[in-house]
């Protein structure tokens, strides 16, 4: 990111900093404010949207800057950043609508929220970076194609895995190899995790615990793997992924796939559990021309078919001020989606659900997420993990069973489902 890193400086040097708004508050926001503030010259967080504005307070002070203001809307936010004080403020519509905020950065994990602030992006010419996986998996490739209308970025970000993938797989596919696998490496995989299991880890990393649990359960693993397969044009071997436990290094997984198997998929997206060096991501890929394979197997990259890459860390806020600039200055998306849906998380049962019951949260005690073909869940009307919330049970559902939008009443006008119907509208998908 060297030419980011001149561009960057110049902008410091000039007094022409990145102006960036963040909608949320919480663990990550507060470590990518810190972050800005203290460690990216030519970039400068000029408000936070949260719904306690006290939050948003908090991760200025702790970021080290003592004087904020708080704003009701856009033009006592101008005025703010004329003065150049930091603003907080109650109101995501805010942040959208000022003209003096160039990039906005969600940080909310919500998806019906992201789907409106991406909206308001759109509309008042935001550049808009996600720390939002949630909302991309669920109405992204939607949310892209009326961004790109709009003449803005929309991305994923640096540092969260689905953009540390993109990163690695533009990186092998820039050498001429042909990528067959984008791949996470995780610790634990539990469907059954609820929020009463996690509380103790996320009390001591002073997380959420619905948060955490969707870490645990499998559900942020399926969002983060459709994101990169509606990035790549990728799928899947089979609902949920194939999951592998592998304790072993993550070079030594080539040999469980088949090449000619991934071919026909087209690429595949997937994780393994307990693989080293973890966390991390990895890219498999393959090359068909045998004096490159000799120079592969010459640098230690083994003799084939399937070549490993990865990256052994993704470090989340550290790394999202790259995708902001790149964003600004380039006009550049991390990771964004390339058309119609390929995978999808789908909503399953976490323990026997009866009618009547209202759906809670993600990461919650009901249901857990798992990647599937996005032909499959059309064909099958089964209901995507992001729209699942406050969704009323029509019968019962047993454990383990997956949830179709026959099961379920959706709640009344929601802004998310209007972008599915228009979403499954781009390739005559139903429902």
């Amino acid at each position: 990111m060297i030419i980011v890193d001149r561009m960057l400086a110049e902008r410091q040097r000039d007094s022409r900093p990145i102006r960036v708004a963040l909608v949320g508050a919480g663990f990550m926001g507060r470590g990518l404010v810190n972050q800005i503030v203290n460690s990216v010259p030519g970039m400068e967080v000029v408000a936070i949207a949260a719904r306690r504005p006290e939050q948003g307070e908090r991760a200025f002070t702790e970021a080290g800057v003592e004087k904020v203001v708080h704003v009701d809307d856009a033009a006592a936010l101008d005025r703010a950043v004329l003065a150049g004080t930091p603003a907080v403020t109650p109101d995501m519509e805010a942040v959208t609508r000022a003209d003096g905020v160039d990039v906005v950065v969600d940080v909310t994990g919500a998806v019906e929220l992201g789907a409106r602030i991406a909206l308001s992006c759109f509309e008042h010419g935001k550049h808009l970076v996600l720390m939002n996986a949630e909302v991309d998996a669920t109405v992204g490739p939607e949310l892209a194609r009326r961004a790109a209308s709009a003449g803005v970025v929309y991305t994923g970000c640096d540092g969260d895995q689905p953009g540390v993938q993109m990163n690695l797989y533009r990186f092998v596919k820039g050498m001429g190899l042909e990528p067959l696998v984008c791949g996470n490496i995780k610790g634990l995989q539990d469907p059954y995790r609820n929020p009463t299991t996690q509380e103790g880890f996320a009390r001591r990393w002073g997380q959420d615990p619905h948060m955490v649990t969707s870490f645990a359960d499998g559900t942020k693993i399926s969002i983060e793997q459709a994101v990169v397969a509606n990035a790549t044009g990728m799928s899947v071997h089979r609902r949920g992924m194939l999951g592998r436990d592998h304790p072993e290094h993550i070079d030594t997984l080539t040999a469980r796939y088949d090449v000619d198997e991934l071919r026909a998929l087209g690429g595949a997206v997937d994780y393994v559990v307990g693989a080293q060096p973890g966390p991390g991501v990895y890219v498999f890929a393959t090359h068909d021309d045998p004096k490159q394979r000799h120079y592969l197997e010459l640098y230690k990259l083994g003799t084939g078919p399937l070549y490993s890459f990865y990256t052994p860390y993704h470090l989340c806020h550290f790394e999202v001020p790259n995708t902001i600039a790149r964003a600004a200055l380039l006009g550049e998306a991390t990771i964004v989606p390339v058309g119609a849906p390929t995978v999808e998380a789908v909503t399953t049962a976490k323990t026997d659900l009866a009618a009547g019951t209202v759906l809670d949260a993600l990461g919650g005690y009901h249901y857990y997420g798992e990647a599937e073909r996005a032909d499959v869940t059309a064909r099958d009307a089964l209901l995507p993990v992001g729209v699942a919330e406050g969704c009323r049970l029509l019968r019962d559902v047993p454990k383990d069973g997956a949830l179709t939008y026959a099961d379920v009443e959706l709640p009344q006008g929601r802004l998310v489902d209007q972008l599915r119907a228009a979403q499954a509208a781009m390739v005559d998908l139903v429902p």
